[in-house]
């Protein structure tokens, strides 16, 4: 198996986070670790806009796979990080073949509002669900990685911060090497000209829903490592202010590259940490002056600082 300079790239700067992480302070890498479990989400938010459709309700499965790895502990005895993990993601698909069934027939504004629908459906039996801590949510089980018990404290927070890495690796590799694929290309197309895409013969609604259903695992990957972060989930998670935030985030890297929704991903939670830290009352001002310098003067997003340097020395 090859591996071009970007997954060489990517493979690098993921081992450097991982011995950066062995010397930084614990908020830094708590801060890193939601920072990258959520690039996970944009992911899939980035890989349903190459395709011409924008979710307002990543959320959704954000939501479950966060949720499902705290009920593994707490219902069903689901201790093992990895296993909870891989169950998130299972239901996750399982969920996105069904509705996929449903949002594939739908475009633009209403395919946004059908997804953003089905998110606060959930965040509604969530908060209506005493068993689940209605509004409050519950905490997650301690857990174990194939039977390991990371010491609690800085130790499980270092495990978890180099799972997400290492899954943000793995995602990133996979979907750009999806991205530059045949699949990858035919969804470019059909954001461009659907009808010329059916015909030559493809079915561009089966393109989506593959692609629909793709998405939904990797964010449910981020809402799981997410889970295992902060030790607690609650129904804010399908809420829709978190979708807009991994809208807010995919728009801030923009579609340019793989690595672009990590970057926006660090810069916004660096913001708004430092923002409501310094200006407790206006912190969405600060975040919405930032989008919109972002708009203005990167209208490509922040990846676009990279290719253009990038244009500039092979010019």
């Amino acid at each position: 198996m090859r591996f071009d300079k970007t997954e060489i790239s990517l493979a690098a700067v993921a081992i450097a986070c991982v011995l950066f992480g062995f010397v930084s302070p614990g908020w830094l890498i708590f801060l890193m670790t939601i920072a990258f479990a959520k690039a996970l989400v944009v992911q899939g938010v980035v890989m349903q806009m190459r395709s011409g459709l924008v979710s307002f309700g990543q959320g959704l499965f954000y939501c479950i796979g966060g949720y499902t790895v705290g009920m593994g502990g707490q219902f069903f005895g689901i201790h093992d990080a990895i296993a909870a993990l891989a169950l998130g993601v299972l239901v996750a698909i399982v969920v996105a073949m069904i509705l996929g069934l449903l949002l594939t027939r739908y475009r633009d504004i209403f395919f946004a509002m059908l997804s953003l629908a089905f998110s606060m459906i959930l965040f509604g039996i969530l908060v209506k669900s005493q068993s689940l801590g209605s509004t409050d949510g519950f905490n997650v089980h301690n857990w174990t990685v194939f039977g390991w018990a990371p010491e609690v404290g800085a130790g499980s927070q270092q495990t978890v911060f180099t799972m997400t890495v290492l899954s943000g690796l793995v995602i990133a590799v996979l979907i750009h090497r999806y991205t530059k694929a045949g699949i990858g290309v035919i969804c470019e197309a059909i954001r461009e000209n659907e009808v010329r895409v059916e015909y030559l013969g493809l079915s561009p609604r089966w393109v989506l829903y593959g692609n629909y259903v793709a998405a939904a695992s990797v964010s449910a990957l981020g809402g799981g490592l997410t889970a295992l972060a902060t030790g607690h989930v609650d129904p804010e998670m399908a809420y829709w202010t978190t979708s807009g935030e991994f809208i807010f985030i995919a728009l801030l890297g923009g579609l340019g590259h793989v690595a672009a929704p990590f970057i926006a991903a660090i810069v916004f939670s660096v913001v708004r940490t430092y923002a409501i830290e310094f200006v407790p009352h206006t912190w969405q001002m600060i975040l919405g002056f930032t989008l919109l310098g972002v708009i203005v003067f990167l209208p490509k997003g922040l990846w676009s600082l990279v290719s253009r340097e990038k244009s500039g020395e092979r010019a």
